[in-house]
């Protein structure tokens, strides 16, 4: 067989490419396609699952102050924790389509301002009650109040009716959005029973593993869910997160066999693991991102000309190969790469100017005095060395940066979208829309870099219902730039998703969506045997 069809094989086996596709592309190798079918067939009986035993992942990014209400998971535990006890009406494939979970069908009026979402029959919550229709609009209310302080908020505030009839749940549109469906997709939009209104943090919803234990910043246990509607997963009976946010004791306690798969692997270490018996390691590069974000309400940064200063003294490249170690791209601070439809590649790519960034300084006006930047090493891998690169690259255009180290517990709480200058993450989402609704809209609830802008909003709506491609792709353009050149997030990099996965695992996809498998890795992969 050649290596091009054992590619292909791979891929259509883990469900990176369709049957038809699969069958398709054999075919121009000159295979046939009942062969193709019987190569598919006998891929898929050697890949399945194994029943039984406890799945354990070692992660960073988990503090004392999570907790098990999706509306607030900002860091990747409380983002994994949702993803293994709730499900979405809609998931997002490795693919980039839309695949059906607790709705089985979706339609929409001709103008894209009504959708219609049927809701899947049968499925019961973790406390027993059957899931409705009623559910899942109150679900959907709770993330549009905003005393829930939802992460998102940004992308529902445009449903202006919602409405259950039967197994239908109809929403209507303050305009047209033909990306809806990728929205409901969005991990705080687990369903929950009666909405979550009365106890959000029960962590009760309909996904493949119920909560047994929850420690947070330490621990959290879950149990087979013997009422899940989904027998393709939840292969293992029980599962663990087990927080580790020391990189080092987190690739010990791979290496001792005490977790079974880890995040956020350190790119300094993956040369030194590369072909290490006993586990492999695994990247998936696609939009997430590491930043440095500004307000730009607060003093110093509500001044437009220190914002650039500070974007022309960052060196993209030398943070590219040392933070990174090569696992990743870099960014233009704006949060789009080639990874979305209709990136414009031809926005130019923002230099490290050291003499630009002081011109930029003095036309500030700055007193002069430190510029602190907060940053804690939870925020993302390498955060504290890539502030010190920062640092002296900014120090090389007179630029007076102070680091202000910051403990990880309690960084997403109390640091993150509370000071106005702190080192950040964003794992991307499936399309553009939702990223800027998530977090670039005025009204965002995670609008992070408290960026408002008129035009910038206005831009939004319009691209939302704009079904010419070529139209749609200039005002994506438009926004970007106003991102970019406006807004007060410091882009140098897009991050590959790096982990390390042990031999005994099984199940494993390549998924750019997010770390760790979208966040499924514990329901969908299991131990061989």
């Amino acid at each position: 067989m050649s290596n091009e069809l054992n590619h292909l094989l791979a891929r259509a086996s883990k469900g990176l490419m369709s049957r038809r596709d699969f069958v398709g592309r054999a075919g121009a190798l000159g295979v046939s396609a009942a062969m193709a079918s019987t190569l598919l067939a006998t891929a898929a009986r050697a890949e399945e699952p194994v029943k039984g035993g406890l799945l354990r992942a070692g992660m960073q990014g988990g503090e004392s102050t999570n907790t098990l209400d999706p509306a607030l998971a900002a860091s990747p535990v409380p983002f994994m924790v949702s993803m293994t006890y709730g499900d979405t009406l809609v998931d997002v494939s490795p693919t980039n389509e839309i695949s059906y979970r607790l709705a089985e069908e979706i339609s929409s009026s001709a103008d894209a301002k009504e959708w219609k979402f049927k809701i899947r029959q049968g499925v019961e919550f973790h406390n027993g009650k059957t899931m409705t229709a009623e559910d899942v609009v109150a679900t959907l209310k709770r993330h549009t109040d905003e005393k829930s302080q939802s992460g998102a908020l940004g992308i529902v505030k445009g449903i202006t009716d919602m409405k259950a009839e039967g197994d239908m749940v109809t929403l209507t549109l303050d305009g047209p959005n033909a990306d809806l469906p990728f929205l409901m997709a969005d991990y705080h939009l687990i369903i929950q029973p009666g909405g979550g209104v009365e106890n959000p943090a029960e962590g009760v919803s309909t996904g493949a593993y119920k909560v047994t234990s929850f420690e947070p910043g330490v621990r959290i246990a879950f149990e087979k869910n013997a009422n899940d509607w989904d027998s393709t997963r939840g292969h293992a009976d029980q599962v663990e997160i087990i927080v580790i946010n020391d990189n080092t004791a987190r690739t010990a306690a791979l290496q001792s066999g005490q977790i079974n798969m880890m995040n956020r692997v350190d790119p300094k270490i993956v040369g030194l693991l590369k072909g290490a018996p006993g586990f492999e390691v695994k990247s998936a590069a696609g939009r997430g991102h590491y930043v440095f974000i500004m307000h730009c309400d607060a003093a110093p940064f509500d001044n437009k000309d220190l914002r650039m200063a500070l974007k022309l003294a960052i060196n993209r490249d030398e943070m590219v190969q040392k933070i990174l170690g090569g696992f990743g791209a870099v960014g233009n601070d704006f949060p789009i790469n080639s990874a979305y439809p209709l990136f414009d590649e031809s926005i130019p790519q923002r230099p490290f100017d050291p003499i630009a960034a002081a011109e930029a300084y003095k036309k500030s006006g700055h007193d002069g005095s430190p510029i602190v930047l907060q940053v804690a090493e939870g925020a993302f891998p390498g955060a504290v060395e890539a502030a010190q690169l920062f640092q002296q690259s900014a120090n090389a255009a007179g630029i007076p940066l102070e680091i202000k180290r910051e403990p990880d517990d309690g960084y997403w709480t109390n640091v993150w979208n509370v000071s106005p200058f702190c080192a950040s993450y964003w794992g991307g989402r499936p399309v553009q829309d939702q990223m800027y609704s998530t977090a670039y809209v005025s009204t965002a609830e995670w609008n992070d870099t408290r960026f408002k802008n008129a035009r910038f909003d206005e831009l939004l709506l319009a691209a939302r219902g704009e079904l010419d491609q070529v139209k749609r792709k200039a005002q994506y353009s438009e926004m970007a730039n106003l991102v970019r050149d406006d807004g007060g997030v410091i882009l140098p990099m897009f991050n590959n998703f790096v982990e390390i996965v042990a031999d005994n695992v099984g199940g494993w996809i390549t998924d750019a969506n997010q770390e760790l498998m979208n966040g499924k890795a514990l329901q969908k992969c299991w131990l061989k045997a």
